[in-house]
């Protein structure tokens, strides 16, 4: 299944709503890429399945930041 390692994303359940306002049930997809990121304060890369909104807000904060607000322990640290 397509979740993020550090967040818990995951895909959701949602309408498709046609022009004659028919419903019918889909799944939003979450974009889930498998990355290596860089941890300076290991000086190595770690692979993690991301999503790519986690990708952007760890280029923003760092992956030690990110990982410390959503309760996810770094291997190594």
């Amino acid at each position: 299944m397509a979740k993020s390692e550090i967040t818990g994303r995951r895909k959701l359940k949602g309408n498709q709503v046609s022009h004659s306002n028919i419903k019918t049930k889909r799944w939003q997809n979450v974009n889930v890429q498998s990355r290596r990121v860089w941890v300076p304060e290991l000086n190595r890369f770690i692979s993690v399945k991301l999503t790519t909104r986690d990708i952007r807000t760890i280029d923003k904060i760092g992956f030690v930041a990110f990982a410390k607000k959503h309760g996810y322990k770094v291997p190594g640290l």
